[in-house]
């Protein structure tokens, strides 16, 4: 029967890892160095669960622990913190912007709960004013994702439409601007009005609570599927996409989307 190994076993290993007898390549690693792949790991767990593979969801979410513990062994040597403070301050949190079950707090939904967690988090950092907190939304976030999460901010103090027609209508004005941007060839105008649509469109997805991150992640493997199934349909028929009419893939296309059904 295989070892079992605990959380305890993975530090020591990672100790070991990093030592003078360790190994070169990870001794050679700094946080700057394994930004890359934390993010990778991050991206392969939501991979996982999209595909509902739990055994690779257990795979992956190893991989992303050991990111975790990389970081925290490296602070350690540096004598900046350990994976205790890390554990340590996580749970001072948790326990911090829950105060409806480890205090007196009352809420009644899910949404009062995030109105709280805010709030408190503003309270942490000295009553930080909103537009502090939205400049601390980082920057290296996907831009849909960025934009998500500063509007989100803006909606807790009320900026925000009422119904969905009014951000529709926003959607529709957005695109009005861009058509003549581009009629009068205006190359800014273009960028910024581009910019303003898509904004607009992030802010429809939040107010449907839809993930406009994953919405349009959906929406590329949809893509590509239905490409691959053009390009093989094409093949097996002995020809080449390049030699192929545009009206010719799109029936193809439309034949990809039937095969969906």
């Amino acid at each position: 029967m295989a070892q079992r190994y605990t959380l305890e076993d993975l530090l020591n290993i990672m100790k070991k890892l990093r030592s003078e007898n360790g190994c070169p390549w990870d001794r050679q690693q700094t946080h700057e160095s394994l930004l890359t792949p934390l993010l990778e790991e991050a991206y392969e767990v939501m991979n996982a669960i999209k595909g509902k593979d739990m055994d690779n969801l257990c795979e992956e979410l190893g991989d992303l622990l050991l990111q975790v513990i990389f970081h925290s062994q490296i602070a350690f040597e540096q004598g900046q913190f350990t994976f205790d403070d890390v554990v340590n301050g996580l749970c001072q949190k948790l326990v911090r912007r829950h105060p409806h079950i480890f205090g007196e707090a009352v809420v009644h939904s899910a949404q009062e709960v995030k109105y709280n967690w805010e709030q408190i988090k503003r309270e942490e950092r000295g009553s930080q004013t909103y537009g502090e907190m939205m400049q601390e939304v980082p920057q290296v976030l996907p831009a849909l994702l960025r934009a998500y999460k500063v509007q989100q901010k803006a909606a807790h103090v009320g900026f925000d439409w009422d119904h969905a027609q009014e951000v529709m209508a926003k959607i529709e004005e957005e695109w009005e601007e861009l058509k003549k941007a581009h009629e009068d060839n205006n190359k800014e105008g273009i960028m910024e009005e581009l910019g303003d649509l898509l904004f607009s469109i992030v802010n429809l997805s939040r107010f449907l609570k839809i993930n406009p991150e994953i919405t349009l992640t959906n929406a590329i493997e949809k893509f590509i599927n239905r490409f691959v199934y053009v390009e093989n349909t094409v093949l097996a028929l002995g020809k080449s996409l390049e030699a192929m009419t545009l009206k010719e893939m799109d029936l193809l296309w439309d034949e990809a989307k039937e095969q969906e059904f």
